[in-house]
Order: C-alpha cells, then structure tokens, then sequence
C-alpha cells in the first residue's frame, strides 16, 4: 500500500513538471490585443522623464473583457486515473459570479485558488498551481483564464460549499473530456462565426450531472494538454471579437 501511495504521489510529480514546461499557441485575444497596440500609436511617457518626440495618438475606445480565472484542480484517484474538482451551481445564480480579478490578487493563480477557498472552502496551500492555458470567452464577454493545479493530497481536502454560489462539490475522470462518447453539440454563432457548445453527461454514485458551456470547453482544453493528445472531436470555441457597442446587457447567444 505504502508502495503504491509513493508510486501515485512521484505520477504526479511528473504531470507537475510535464505542465510546467507547457507553453501554449497565441490564443484570438492575445492576438486581438496585438493588433490594438500596433494601431494605437505611442503614448505619454512617464512623469518626470523625457517624452518621445513623436506625436502624441490616444488609444482607440475599444471593448477589453473583464478578466477572471478558473481553477481547474486535479487529483490522483483510487485507480490511479486523473479526477477534476467540479461544482453544480446554486440554482439560483443566473450568471457565473465567481472568478473575477480583484486589485489585491497577484496573478490569475491566485484569482482563481482565492475562487476556490471561497467557494468550495480548497485551502489555497493544498494546491499546486503548475500552469495557465489560453484564455477563454465567457458567455457574459469575461475574459477568463484556466488555472491547472493539483492536489497531492485529497484525503486533506474536505469540502465546504457556500450554499450562496454552489450547491454540491463532485469529481469526474478527466480523461472523459476527450472522448466523444456520452456527449452531444449545439452549433452557435457569434458575430458572423459559427461556434460549437458541448454538453457532457456524467453519472455519479446515482447521481446525474451535465457539464457544459465555457465549463465544458475548458476541461476538453486542459484535458488535452495533460495528456497531449487532441479530443476525439472538433473543439470549435468561440473567438475574441466583440461588437461595438457592449453594455452589462451584452451577451453571447
């Protein structure tokens, strides 16, 4: 048994280093905010120092999304197969509230484990936050990130959900979130481009979950890139364009 445990804790170790070292592709937002500076011109200089000799260009009045992030938390389960932390929402949030950046956090890791303690009581310490991927789009135009941190030790994690935004605290095989099997798909569109909305159905100890939306997109992402290997399917994720005019009451269709 004490030889298993040491066996399950070095896997882990390796997946840590393995996401360390990940550096993914330019994502349409990087991309997007690129194009934003290259168009924009210079801008004043700072206080007290000379300032450049070239004309003075404002920054075009553009959107720039909302930023948050989102803890994807694994862990080594009883048959050695990599788990996801996962939440079912309140019923009686109509949006996702959880995950904005705050001025005191220092990085979206520690936005998105601030998230979790306060959500689903995960101590921040128990968690070893190895890497970020590409940002995602949110229904309501956030900009959120996914954070990949495990957990080494499950046992020292018990769940405290703040009936305020969560209902229950379960898990599910990471792995499912390649294959195409207990999934269907909804074709969308978003400013003239089609994109794709997963639904995937999850069984547990009799009880029956439906993981979809940005959530659905973000584990097929992460699941990919722990186990280097595309999903059995077309991805199809929305991309980083927004319309002219956005208020608190833009959202995606």
């Amino acid at each position: 048994m004490e030889s298993s445990s040491k066996s399950n804790i070095q896997r882990l170790i390796v997946i840590a280093q393995h996401l360390r070292d990940y550096k993914g592709p330019p994502s349409t937002y990087d991309q997007m905010e690129q194009k934003i500076r290259e168009t924009s011109g210079k801008v004043t200089s700072l206080v007290g120092s000379q300032e450049s000799a070239s004309p003075r260009v404002r920054y075009a009045k553009t959107f720039r999304p909302k930023k948050a992030a989102v803890l994807v938390c694994l862990f080594e389960g009883d048959n050695g197969e990599l788990r996801v932390i996962l939440t079912k929402r309140a019923s009686r949030l109509s949006t996702h509230s959880g995950g904005k950046a705050e001025e005191g956090d220092e990085d979206d890791g520690e936005t998105a484990t601030r998230e979790a303690k306060e959500e689903i009581g995960l101590d921040p310490s128990l968690v070893d936050v190895v890497t970020v991927i590409e940002p995602f789009l949110s229904k309501y135009l956030l900009r959120v990130v996914p954070v990949i941190g495990i957990l080494h030790n499950r046992k020292a994690f018990k769940p405290t959900p703040n009936p305020g935004e969560v209902e229950e605290v379960f898990d599910a095989p990471l792995e499912m979130f390649l294959k195409d099997e207990n999934r269907r798909v909804e074709e969308k569109e978003w400013m003239g481009e089609k994109y794709l909305l997963h639904y995937f159905n999850y069984e547990q100890k009799n009880k029956k979950y439906l993981i979809w939306g940005i959530t659905a997109a973000i584990l097929v992402r992460a699941a990919s890139v722990v186990y280097q290997k595309p999903p059995a399917f077309e991805e199809g994720n929305p991309k980083f364009k927004f319309p002219k005019d956005v208020n608190r009451d833009t959202f995606m269709s």
